[in-house]
């Protein structure tokens, strides 16, 4: 009961808040959606990827493991989702979009805060959280913009707007200056941090803002594709995580119980809003992106708290 309401009263209701704030506005002044959008992608997101990464103590051994662990999850979360895409008969940018939906997860503002309550605030659990989240970040900036475009852009054109992106050239940088001991000047920490601490407020008001702009016609159909949706991402998504712990235990690669669980219980959030982002940038399916990603939070509030549960944290 304590994480359910933990969940509701830090997570939920705080979102439910910022997205009625982006609703509005988006109803009183028809907002450019656009412009929000690059901002996050450009400006808060590698902001706070590199806060993040430049400040966390994390070993090369625990790199490791959680690099493989997340290489293994995120095939098998994509064969089961390509297994879905097909018996649906999904074409063009839907393909894309479902694929986005399950495989890009809110590690970022919603699996750091879960992962604090629910190990406590250890600083362990808190590198491996940071780690996933570093892909979570990374992988949207590469393969999602190439899953959105693949289907009517030519690999050019996809190639150099990858390569526009910050993100890929923030987390190497911030490992660099780790690594390194490189003090970033506070000059240039303060407006970094500035930017880190706007990207939460600005990703989730423009949630808002592209829910505010939809019709929200509802048919059956979609009501399916996002309960299946939420399905892969709340259901599969920690139960193919255990697997994957569990193959890597049989191994022989002795992940702790503590590690195990992390990796777990960072598997088990909702879809990220690097989905929504994504479909309002490149035109792709926004209002389905939406409506996964506030269906998902919704139900996490039940689904993280069996998990954790399940695991006797």
């Amino acid at each position: 009961m304590e994480i359910f309401l933990h969940i509701l009263v830090n997570n939920l209701l705080p979102l439910s808040v910022m997205i009625a704030i982006g609703i509005v506005l988006q109803r009183s002044f028809s907002l450019d959606i656009k412009t929000l959008s690059k901002l996050n992608f450009y400006l808060f997101s590698p902001a706070i990827i590199f806060n993040l990464l430049y400040k966390t103590d994390v070993s090369w051994a625990v790199i490791g493991f959680v690099l493989l662990f997340f290489f293994v999850f995120m095939l098998l979360q994509y064969g089961v989702t390509e297994i879905v895409i097909r018996l649906r008969g999904f074409q063009g940018g839907k393909r894309a979009a479902m694929r986005n939906s399950v495989l890009f997860y809110n590690s970022a503002n919603y699996g750091i805060p879960l992962n604090q309550l629910a190990f406590a605030g250890n600083p362990q659990t808190l590198a491996i959280q940071v780690l996933i989240m570093m892909m979570q970040s990374l992988i949207p900036n590469t393969y999602g913009i190439y899953s959105v475009n693949s289907h009517r852009k030519n690999i050019s054109f996809i190639w150099k707007t990858i390569a526009s992106m910050p993100v890929i050239y923030v987390i190497p940088v911030a490992f660099a200056m780790r690594g390194l001991n490189v003090e970033l000047p506070a000059f240039l920490q303060t407006p970094v941090d500035y930017l880190a601490n706007a990207f939460l407020g600005t990703a989730i008001i423009t949630l808002g803002v592209q829910l505010g702009s939809m019709k929200w016609q509802l048919s059956r159909p979609l009501l399916v594709d996002i309960g299946l949706s939420c399905l892969l991402r709340l259901g599969a998504g920690p139960a193919l995580a255990a697997l994957v712990v569990w193959g890597m235990n049989g191994l022989g690669m002795h992940i702790s119980p503590l590690m195990a669980s992390a990796l777990i219980v960072s598997s088990a959030v909702p879809t990220s809003l690097s989905s929504v982002l994504l479909a309002v940038e490149f035109d792709n399916e926004p209002e389905f992106s939406s409506q996964v990603v506030f269906a998902s939070t919704l139900l996490s509030i039940f689904s993280v708290t069996l998990v954790i549960s399940l695991l006797h944290i």
